[in-house]
């Protein structure tokens, strides 16, 4: 596997579908982990520290999907 399909492809994947490079790359626990603690962020919207989390969360498994 090329260097190109191993570290971009996964975190192009995770930019649009999070988690997805993650399954792509066979860690499919770090991907269900990653689905909850979005889901989790997703509810603490509602007292607004969602918002600070998420775009955390989000930016982290992308930068896991590439350097992983």
């Amino acid at each position: 596997m090329g260097g190109n399909q191993k570290h971009g492809v996964p975190a192009l994947l995770s930019f649009f579908i999070p988690g997805l490079g993650q399954i792509i790359k066979g860690e499919i626990f770090k991907a269900i982990g990653i689905w909850v603690v979005l889901g989790i962020c997703w509810f603490l919207q509602f007292i607004l520290i969602g918002y600070i989390i998420g775009p955390i969360v989000w930016l982290w498994q992308i930068y896991d999907a590439y350097n992983n």
